[in-house]
């Protein structure tokens, strides 16, 4: 029989279990190891999915029984850590975002571009069933040319929750705020469905976090697509809920509207379901992850593997999530000139 795939996880914060739990259910995928900076994180995470802790992921670049590193750390230690994983010849699937500032990225998508291993993105939503059936409508024209689209995120985060975790709410160490980190999967799908983007006009404040945080808590802005598309964009963090991303794409021939990731489609002014989630369960039959993050974690994970198995390049690669960071780094350009471009 061949030998499982050696997996090695880093971070075992609030994302961990999702990566953890996929990698479990894999066939031909062994955990192997857990690292984090606390001991003793990794000790109860290694002790949870019986595999082994360490405290220095550097300890992995020499281990061959390792081909695969999941990176789920703060933003800023993603390029340093997947570019040193690999040159060491390891496929490394980070959390969003690829790197904390533009630069980085770049840096880190030339050291990919080198080497054979495989770098990969989370932009799990792609995965989501509405998601598969917008980009259906889009690849078919069934409904026609798209005209415009747009995406909206009110959640809420508290003080808690910065002071927590202080590298968050920093540029230095979070690259930004509801843009890189909350927002971020919403913007994926928005130039995901509009295609390449030609000019990004807008503003970011902080209006409820101010006196905690040195970044952004809400954003909005305006799109341009290549095709004449036009796209509008709004996200806060200083709602009192985390209500449920909603999507709109109008076309000629009707209107998709994505609430809850269920699927609308409304046509001459009737509106029908036309594709809603299935539930994520763990072994316990417990909901797997927050219901606003979206379900697909494992899917893309599986994928990701799959990928590495048949040696083909994986969609949600360096390049695709380099896209997302260009419109960020533009639309916080665009804040601070008041030019758009």
């Amino acid at each position: 029989m061949q030998e499982p795939i050696g997996a090695a996880i880093v971070g075992c914060g609030a994302i961990f279990p999702l990566h953890a739990g996929a990698v479990q259910q894999l066939d031909g995928v062994k955990l192997k190891v857990v690292v984090d900076s606390d001991a003793s994180k990794a000790e109860q995470a290694a002790a949870e999915y019986a595999c082994e802790a360490a405290s220095d992921y550097q300890t992995l670049l020499e281990r061959d029984d390792i081909q695969v590193v999941h990176l789920c750390t703060p933003h800023h230690l993603h390029a340093e850590m997947a570019t040193r994983l690999l040159r060491a010849g390891k496929h490394v699937l980070t959390e969003k975002p690829l790197a904390h500032h533009l630069k980085a990225a770049e840096d880190l998508l030339a050291e990919a571009r080198r080497n054979e291993a495989q770098l990969g993105v989370v932009f799990q939503n792609r995965y989501n069933a509405s998601s598969q059936k917008i980009r259906e409508f889009l690849d078919s024209k069934t409904l026609g040319q798209l005209l415009c689209l747009k995406g909206i995120v009110t959640w809420h985060r508290d003080e808690a929750y910065y002071t927590d975790s202080p590298w968050r709410g920093r540029w230095e160490t979070e690259g930004g705020g509801v843009l890189i980190n909350q927002a971020i999967h919403t913007l994926d799908l928005l130039q995901w469905f509009g295609g390449e983007v030609v000019s990004v006009q807008g503003s970011v404040t902080a209006d409820a976090l101010g006196d905690v945080i040195e970044v952004e808590d809400t954003a909005h802005a305006s799109f341009r697509f290549a095709d004449g598309v036009r796209g509008l964009f709004y996200a806060t963090n200083a709602y009192l809920a985390n209500s449920p991303v909603e999507l709109e794409l109008v076309f000629e021939g009707g209107t998709l509207h994505q609430r809850g990731d269920c699927l609308y489609l409304i046509q001459d002014g009737l509106e029908s379901l036309i594709s809603e989630p299935p539930v994520s369960l763990d072994d316990a039959g417990r909901i797997i992850g927050k219901s606003y993050w979206g379900s697909s974690h494992r899917l893309l994970i599986a994928d990701f593997y799959d990928h590495i198995r048949t040696g083909t390049r994986f969609a949600m690669n360096g390049e695709e999530g380099l896209k997302t960071l260009r419109l960020i780094a533009e639309l916080y350009r665009s804040s601070r000139t008041r030019d758009s471009r």
